[in-house]
């Protein structure tokens, strides 16, 4: 496998596929309440199978994020040890937790990415970001060093490229990028955009030419041109139409880009090309999702939103150019409550 790291970047694949090329095989969503973690079988143009088992061992405390890779899961979650990885196969479900890393993240996990070879935590203390080497069978490695200048206070969400690491949080400069090498860890930062976001990053996207964050207060969302070992450009216009509310979690795919936010529609799409930036908005889905909405996941096929009211999770077919089709059916058993982070698993 190339890459893989959070929904947001997953869904940058294109084609409904993941790095790889496989299609999507599975969905994982992260709640706060027991069981922390839901997984079902997921197949695009059909929708969702019958839940798998728990995990044998629980996340700890409210989960925040999920990120698959095609042989693992990982939960970033409050309550020591904030991180909880398993292998994963589909159709058979969870393995046995993998061991907790040494030492752990230092403060409430909020945010988790995979690489091929890396996973990175983001969280509420110290360095504000954990990055360990990790093994698919063998687990974690010992904790890279972390970046000579930290990301600033409770860090909200982290995102990989192949050759760059990107936060998002709480407090200016709401987000903050970095080169890093797999086996030898963080680079020097790269210099702040110009125009910073206008408040709050609550959820950040990455590809290879681009970098989006979701923050509070209006536009809601900004998406800045980002050149490897450059750093970050001229931040892209503003969409003609805003998200209505703060925005809560973002995802690129090759042709677009989706931000969910708190109040009705709860879900956007736009075109967005790089170098150009945003064009007309998609017509909103025809059944909404029903309430503040913070998980997303995206690709060329299908995205899925997580929300505050039950059924907690709602997922469309997504067509380039065309837009939303008609929801899938909930999931037979539904999530105990509102799902704030969504991953997709795809087949290698």
């Amino acid at each position: 496998m190339a890459f893989t790291t959070d929904a947001a970047l997953l869904g940058a694949a294109g084609a409904g596929a993941g790095p790889g090329g496989g299609v999507i095989t599975d969905i994982a969503l992260a709640h706060g309440a027991s069981p922390r973690v839901t997984v079902y079988p997921f197949t695009s143009g059909v929708g969702f199978g019958a839940k798998y088992a728990n995990p044998a061992t629980l996340p700890t405390g409210s989960g925040w994020d999920v990120a698959f890779t095609s042989t693992d899961l990982a939960v970033a979650h409050d309550t020591a040890p904030r991180i909880s990885v398993y292998p994963f196969t589909s159709g058979v479900g969870f393995g046995a937790k993998y061991a907790n890393p040494g030492p752990l993240p230092n403060g409430n996990a909020r945010g988790v990415a995979f690489t091929s070879t890396d996973i990175a935590i983001a969280h509420a203390f110290g360095a504000n970001i954990t990055v360990y080497p990790f093994t698919s069978g063998v687990g974690f490695g010992t904790k890279y060093a972390d970046p000579a200048i930290v990301p600033s206070s409770t860090t909200t969400s982290v995102a990989f490229s192949p050759t760059d690491i990107v936060v998002s949080s709480s407090t200016s400069p709401y987000v903050s990028a970095y080169p890093f090498t797999s086996g030898v860890g963080f680079g020097a930062k790269y210099a702040n955009p110009a125009t910073l976001p206008t408040g709050n990053a609550n959820g950040v996207a990455f590809n290879s030419t681009d970098i989006a964050v979701a923050h509070n207060n209006s536009p809601f969302i900004s998406v800045y041109p980002f050149t490897s070992g450059v750093g970050i450009g001229a931040k892209y216009a503003n969409p003609a139409i805003l998200p209505t509310g703060n925005g809560s979690k973002v995802a690129f795919t090759s042709t677009d880009i989706a931000v969910t936010n708190w109040n009705s529609p709860f879900v956007l799409v736009y075109p967005f090309t790089s170098g150009v930036g945003f064009g007309a908005k998609y017509a909103n889905p025809a059944i909404l999702p029903n309430d503040l909405s913070l998980g997303l996941a995206f690709t060329s096929t299908d995205i899925a939103v997580g929300h505050f009211s039950s059924p907690f999770i709602s997922v469309y077919p997504f067509t380039s150019g065309v837009g939303f089709g008609a929801k899938y059916a909930n999931p037979a058993i539904l999530p105990p409550e509102r799902a704030q982070s969504i991953a997709f698993r795809f087949a290698e």
